[in-house]
């Protein structure tokens, strides 16, 4: 999952015994009629049944609208989400996945249960919760917007005494087989929403703490591109505070090749290229892969892009070869957006500094104006590059003659 999309459970199917009541009538009385066989003291059967059709109800728009309207039902399905087995707390919990998938429907379930966040919070890091993925999905799901962000984080804060809520997640998500039934995935998107938040940032960019550098490995994290993806999506976010670059980029972190590997792919380089780039970026083997989630490809390149927004930035990051490896990423991308984002990366490596005063990009007041022309002209670009065949190769590295940073 990306960082602005929502995860979507399965549905199951509807109720299997013809006839039952709660199939008998119209939309709004059969969702009423579920809510007796939801409770947590009803027959186990019969819940269980309740709980697969809920399910199936959240898998289609006017369902998840006519459970959205339903306040004592979508308590229920809470309670059931959070309640040990032999509850259908999975089924629960991945109806609450499909409802928090929609933006409209946080506030009604945050109205129903506004303790929503802390109690899944929870679930999603306990070691033992069977159903932690689901947990953290619908987390992930809810965090993409300020409100329910806003929630955890406080349900984040709100941790034992002497124990960061975000430490715990950090160590979820770092930490193999934190649970043995779970593979919590999701946590990784669920970070990479939280990073939007500067107090998210100032944690893990603390130097004391080490947590970037806890993170880093997971980029090539080879079993799930959801963690893949959020992982990087934290990074990039982190990458804003220029303020920390020089740190991100030196000994202590080095962060670029990390960044950089998972856009190698086997190419061969002169052995003078070769000296240019870091260690672990040389000599790769001939089976080497990019990575092949295009959405991630370009939030690497997007956080290497942020650390060239200051001259240091810029100076190291030519200083370690990155041109070479999007010289031969740009030769190769297929997905048109990937490669013009890839190419204005390219422009700001080998480009002319730019003038005094504008050293730090990110600090550069653009007015209006030009801001509208540089939004057209990029839609024209990713109209353009989408229709076309096939782009050239990017020339060899040289400093082109009035060509400024993107």
């Amino acid at each position: 999952m990306r960082e602005n999309e929502g995860v979507v459970a399965g549905s199951a199917g509807g109720l299997a015994s013809v006839g039952s009541p709660i199939l008998e009538a119209g939309p709004k009385a059969e969702a009423a009629k579920l809510l007796p066989f939801l409770a947590l003291g009803a027959r186990a059967d019969l819940q269980a049944a309740a709980a697969q059709h809920v399910l199936a109800l959240t898998g289609s728009g006017p369902g998840r609208t006519l459970l959205a309207g339903q306040a004592a039902l979508l308590r229920a399905l809470v309670e059931l989400a959070v309640a040990p087995a032999p509850a259908p707390a999975r089924d629960a919990a991945r109806a609450l996945v499909n409802l928090a998938a929609d933006p409209g429907l946080h506030e009604p379930l945050l109205a129903a249960e506004p303790g929503l966040p802390a109690r899944l919070l929870g679930c999603a890091l306990d070691p033992q919760w069977p159903w932690a993925e689901e947990a953290a999905a619908v987390l992930a799901n809810l965090s993409r917007e300020p409100v329910p962000c806003t929630a955890l984080m406080a349900a984040l804060a709100a941790a034992e005494p002497g124990e960061s809520g975000l430490e715990r997640l950090v160590l979820a998500l770092c930490t193999p087989g934190y649970n043995a039934r779970a593979p919590l995935h999701y946590l990784g998107p669920m970070l990479s929403n939280l990073s939007q938040r500067p107090a998210t940032r100032a944690f893990l960019l603390n130097h004391d703490r080490c947590v970037v550098q806890r993170l880093l490995p997971l980029t090539q994290y080879p079993d799930s591109s959801v963690r893949r993806g959020g992982v990087v999506g934290t990074l990039r976010n982190c990458c804003f505070e220029h303020r920390h670059h020089e740190w991100l980029l030196g000994p202590e972190v080095d962060i670029l090749p990390y960044l950089l590997l998972p856009l190698a792919g086997p190419e061969d380089f002169s052995e003078e290229e070769m000296e240019r780039l870091p260690v672990d970026l040389q000599y790769l083997p001939q089976d080497k892969q990019r990575d092949p989630d295009a959405d991630i490809r370009k939030m690497l390149i997007e956080a290497i892009m942020l650390l060239t927004a200051t001259a240091p930035g810029r100076k190291q990051v030519r200083d370690q070869g990155a041109y070479l490896i999007l010289r031969e990423l740009h030769n190769w991308e297929p997905e048109p957006d990937v490669r013009v984002t890839c190419e204005k990366l390219i422009q700001v490596l080998i480009g002319d500094e730019p003038e005094h005063g504008m050293e730090n990009l990110l600090e550069v007041q653009v007015p209006e104006d030009v801001e509208r022309q540089l939004q057209q002209q990029d839609r024209q670009e990713q109209s353009s590059a989408s229709g076309a065949a096939a782009a050239g190769a990017v020339a060899p590295e040289t400093r082109s003659e009035g060509a400024a940073p993107t």
